[in-house]
């Protein structure tokens, strides 16, 4: 591979080499690795230690970004894939162009890309490794739910902790929920 291929060529492209990648890092849990590179990163003495983020909300979303982008982009990828091998055969008949076929593409794929952004949604929601690492689980700044439920676990204190749980499975379920609500209302407006 030429050492002049950018990034975006390489996803514009599908290159076999990129989608592996994303493969597997569905396959492996990387969270704590994930975590620690990105404290690598954000340290001091590192790259882009300069910017102050380590142990902050801004590195939190960092990391999480990290590990949710190949699952959100594998699953787009693969809607996207099934959604052209189904049209594409009409859109080249319609002589449609590249916006109109991606805009035809995402639209038709719409409820399955809402899908994928859940699962990302989901991962994200029950991180607690990568956080946990470049966020520090300081008290009132960057503790979050699943660094709070690890934290009174530890300590014993199991009713907080199942009360933590059960009010982050209650997040999850209304966020799904809402997006089931707004599928069917999408399923019913569009007939």
């Amino acid at each position: 591979m030429p050492t002049d291929v950018s990034a975006l060529q390489l996803v514009l492209t599908a290159d076999p080499a990129l989608i592996a990648i994303v493969r597997l890092s569905l396959i492996v849990s990387l969270s704590a690795v994930l975590g620690l590179l990105v404290y690598l990163l954000l340290s001091r003495a590192d790259p882009l230690g300069s910017w102050g983020l380590l142990f902050t909300p801004q590195a939190m979303i960092v990391a999480q970004t990290v590990l949710i982008a190949p699952i959100i982009a594998a699953l787009t990828r693969q809607t996207v894939e099934d959604l052209w091998t189904e049209y594409r055969d009409e859109l080249d008949a319609m002589d449609v162009g590249p916006f109109g076929r991606i805009t035809t593409l995402i639209w038709d794929g719409r409820f399955s890309l809402v899908t994928a952004l859940l699962a990302g949604f989901g991962r994200a929601a029950a991180e607690v490794g990568a956080v946990l690492i470049v966020g520090g689980n300081i008290d009132g700044f960057t503790r979050v739910m699943t660094t709070a439920i690890a934290l009174e676990t530890s300590k014993g204190d199991l009713p907080l902790a199942i009360g933590l749980g059960l009010v982050l499975i209650a997040l999850v379920v209304t966020v799904n929920a809402a997006a089931w609500g707004l599928r069917r209302a999408g399923e019913r407006f569009a007939g």
